[in-house]
C-alpha cells in the first residue's frame, strides 16, 4: 500500500508541475485565434505560422544564429580556460575560474545592464554581433562547468606518458586529451545553445529592437494581443530543449557530467 501511495503522490506531484505545460500545449492548438483551454476545436497551423510568416520566420533564424554563434564563442572561450586551470600553470589560476562563472551567477539583469554600459560606452550597442559576444560571455559558465568536469576525470598518466615518449603540448592535446572530452564539449555547447536559444534580457538590453529574436518577438507582439503562435513558440522551445538534453543523456556520461562519481572511481 505505501509503495501504491508513493506512487499516487509522484505522479500528483508531476501532474502538477507539468500542468502550465499542458495549457499551453492545449493553447497552442487551438482552431481560431483565442486564450480558450481546453482548446476549442483542434489545428497545427499556429506552429505553421513560426515558419511561413516574414516576422516569425525571421525571429527564429535569429534566434538560431544566435545561441548557434554564442554557443560555439562560449566553448572556444571555455576550453583553452579549462586546460590552463586542469594544468594549474600559476597558483593564481582559479581567478580566471571565478571570473568565468561570476556572469551566470550574478542576477542576469545585472549581467545584462553591465553589458549595454559597456557596449554603449563603446559605441557598438544595436550591433548584432554584440549580443553574440554577450550571450558567449553570459553563458561561458555552463562549458566551463562540464569542461572541467571533463578534465577532472581523465588520468594523468596517460598525459605523463605521451609527455615521455616526446610528444609536446599540441599533440599531447590533439591526441589524448581532446578525444577524451568531447563528450563534454558537446554538452557544454548543448547547455549553452539551448539557454541562449531561450534568453530574454541580455539579448534585449544589447541590441534592443535591431535584432529581433523569438523571445523578443513574443514580448512585442504581447502588446497588440495574444495569439497561440506564442505558445507554439514555447512548445517548440521545450521539445528542442527536451531532445537536445536526451541526446546528451544518451549519449553523453550523465552522472559524470553532473558531477556523480561512480563505482569505478571510488
Amino acid at each position: 500500500m505505501t509503495g501504491a501511495l508513493s506512487k499516487v503522490y509522484f505522479f500528483l506531484i508531476g501532474l502538477f508541475l507539468a500542468l502550465p505545460m499542458i495549457v499551453v500545449a492545449g493553447v497552442s492548438v487551438n482552431e481560431k485565434q483565442t486564450l480558450a483551454f481546453p482548446p476549442k476545436g483542434f489545428s497545427l497551423s499556429w506552429y505553421g505560422e513560426i515558419f511561413l510568416n516574414p516576422e516569425w520566420r525571421n525571429a527564429l533564424f535569429a534566434s538560431l544564429t544566435l545561441a548557434i554563434l554564442s554557443a560555439a564563442l562560449a566553448v572556444a572561450i571555455a576550453l583553452p580556460l579549462a586546460w590552463f586551470l586542469w594544468r594549474r600553470i600559476a597558483p593564481w589560476a582559479n581567478i580566471f575560474q571565478l571570473l568565468g562563472i561570476a556572469p551566470f551567477t550574478l542576477p542576469p539583469v545585472i549581467t545584462a545592464l553591465g553589458l549595454l554600459t559597456f557596449w554603449a560606452t563603446t559605441g557598438f550597442y544595436g550591433q548584432p554581433w554584440t549580443a553574440v559576444v554577450s550571450h558567449a560571455i553570459f553563458f561561458v559558465t555552463l562549458p566551463l562547468v562540464t569542461l572541467s568536469l571533463g578534465f577532472t576525470a581523465i588520468d594523468r598518466s596517460l598525459v605523463e606518458a605521451a609527455a615521455t615518449m616526446g610528444a609536446d603540448d599540441k599533440t599531447i592535446f590533439r591526441t589524448v586529451v581532446l578525444p577524451l572530452i568531447l563528450p563534454y564539449i558537446v554538452s557544454g555547447y548543448a547547455f549553452a545553445f539551448v539557454l541562449s536559444l531561450n534568453e530574454y534580457i541580455v539579448a534585449y538590453m544589447t541590441v534592443g529592437f535591431t535584432m529581433e529574436t523569438l523571445p523578443i518577438k513574443i514580448f512585442n507582439a504581447l502588446r497588440y494581443g495574444y495569439t497561440p503562435t506564442m505558445a507554439s513558440v514555447t512548445i517548440l522551445f521545450v521539445v528542442t530543449a527536451a531532445v537536445i538534453f536526451s541526446l546528451v543523456a544518451r549519449f553523453g556520461d550523465l552522472p559524470k557530467l553532473l558531477g556523480a562519481m561512480s563505482s569505478d572511481d571510488t
